[in-house]
């Protein structure tokens, strides 16, 4: 009807690029956090704000926090809390990857896919276009306890 927005599909692979989108920077190498919208808690709170973020961004779904990524909107998705899914970032994750970004736990530690592996992602998120290093080291140290491996 008046008014309604098609979708689109965003994908990319390792070798091959991406598509669907024109990958961007964040202006001016800010630290804008993008967060869930829906599913916060003191973890999560505590976490983003040691990241020291120039901004904060709430958006519902973990392939629109990449998406906020890739497009330049935000430079790193953290998510300090179990309840993401594996279906719920693994196609993400690959057009991260596909652009040189990194998703990861909050212990810095990859996620794996295979069918041995629980569904849950239970040692949170941590996404970023660039600098991961950066955000993994400021993770609090009570945080990471809270969401030990």
């Amino acid at each position: 009807g008046p008014g309604a927005a098609l979708g689109r599909t965003l994908w990319g692979m390792l070798g091959l690029g991406s598509f669907g989108f024109q990958l961007q920077e964040v202006p001016g190498g800010q630290r804008i956090i993008t967060t869930t919208r829906s599913h916060s808690n003191k973890l999560v709170t505590e976490c983003v704000q040691a990241m020291q973020p120039h901004d904060v961004i709430r958006v519902g779904g973990a392939g629109n926090k990449i998406i906020q990524l890739v497009e330049g909107k935000a430079s790193a998705y953290v998510f300090a809390s179990p309840g993401c899914k594996k279906w719920d970032t693994c196609a993400p994750e690959a057009i991260l990857h596909a652009v040189g970004g990194k998703l990861t736990d909050i212990h810095g530690k990859a996620y794996r896919y295979d069918r041995h592996v629980k569904h849950m992602n239970s040692t949170g998120v941590l996404a970023t276009l660039r600098n991961h290093e950066y955000y993994t080291s400021r993770v609090p140290e009570a945080v990471k306890k809270a969401l030990l491996s």
